[in-house]
């Protein structure tokens, strides 16, 4: 959280039409403490308390960037979408198109995203699948901290709606410095955070340290694994995977979301579609079984895939094409 914070702080220091709005995000600085300190450092008129009605503050943020600002609208959980669901896809998406391109709607909607903390069903969804789908909205999913303040920033830069996911597991992943200037990082480039030639794996969000954590053990029996980060779900860098399938000839995909659906399947068709004669087996998908997330601790971990069921897809995908 603390590059979400500092990437916020620069942003509202280099632009006074930038602005923060959100439940609690001002005097008791977020639920996750991203704002804490933006109310004293910019002041009550550009971070703002709002009431908790989701879909009265993100209307209130769309209208914002229409009239000239930059709002960057707070979530405190992405279950919490559904309450301004209309605003989203029907508001945010869809204006610029609707008006002939001619209104920017620099917009940004933060939301804390995915389980790992035993907050029940309500508050633990991974929904990326559903903003994607969705034309004229930027999808962002960053899996580490230097790529969180980078693609932030470089979100509240630009003149696109954009949904930026902060997956919970990441919260408790060992703190990694980052650079301390303002910087962006392109929306739509991914990375290779692993090299590796003989599976690819591509893992949206908190599931990329747990590909790296799989990718070590692997490497210990042979196996070399090549971890995809796409960074953004939309846009999609596909040129990026094709060219490590054509490397690897085998693809794993994993995210925490469901697997029936998630995001992983639109992968799995595009790499079917474009990339069929460089794979040397089927794609295989890990995610989460298609229920609920359980509130019990031993149920939730059960429940949410980590580094053993993507080392276990990687082993099955080996063994099917050897």
């Amino acid at each position: 959280m603390a590059a979400v914070r500092e990437a916020l702080d620069l942003e509202l220091q280099a632009d006074p039409s930038v602005i923060v709005i959100g439940e609690d995000i001002a005097r008791v600085g977020g639920l996750f403490r991203a704002t804490e300190g933006l109310l004293e450092r910019h002041g009550a008129d550009r971070i703002r308390d709002t009431p908790l009605t989701e879909s009265g503050f993100v209307g209130c943020g769309i209208g914002a960037a229409l009239t000239g600002l930059r709002p960057i609208v707070e979530l405190q959980f992405s279950d919490f979408a559904g309450v301004a669901f209309d605003q989203i896809m029907n508001q945010a998406a869809k204006l610029r198109f609707m008006m002939g391109g001619a209104p920017s709607i620099p917009l940004v909607i933060r939301m804390v995203s995915g389980g790992g903390v035993r907050l029940g069903a309500q508050h633990s969804q991974s929904l990326e699948a559903l903003f994607a789908h969705i034309p004229g909205l930027v999808v962002a999913m960053p899996s580490n901290p230097y790529d969180a303040k980078g693609l932030l920033s470089a979100a509240i830069r630009g003149d696109n709606p954009v949904i930026f996911l902060e997956q919970k597991l990441l919260f408790f992943d060992e703190p990694a410095p980052v650079p301390e200037e303002r910087y962006g990082i392109e929306l739509g480039v991914g990375r290779v955070a692993r090299e590796g030639t003989d599976v690819t794996v591509v893992a949206l969000g908190a599931l990329v340290p747990a590909a790296l954590r799989a990718a070590h053990e692997l490497e210990r029996g042979g196996v070399s694994v090549e971890v995809v980060d796409p960074r953004t779900l939309v846009p999609l860098d596909t040129g990026l995977i094709a060219e490590s399938v054509a490397k690897t000839h085998r693809l794993v995909i994993a995210h925490e979301a469901v697997r029936f659906c998630g995001f992983g399947s639109e992968i799995a068709a595009h790499a079917a579609q474009h990339c069929f004669w460089d794979l040397d087996a089927p794609v295989v998908r890990v995610g989460a079984p298609s229920h609920p997330v359980p509130y019990g601790k031993e149920l939730e971990l059960a429940t949410l895939p980590g580094p053993a069921e993507i080392a276990a897809a990687v082993r099955g995908i080996v063994q099917a094409s050897s």
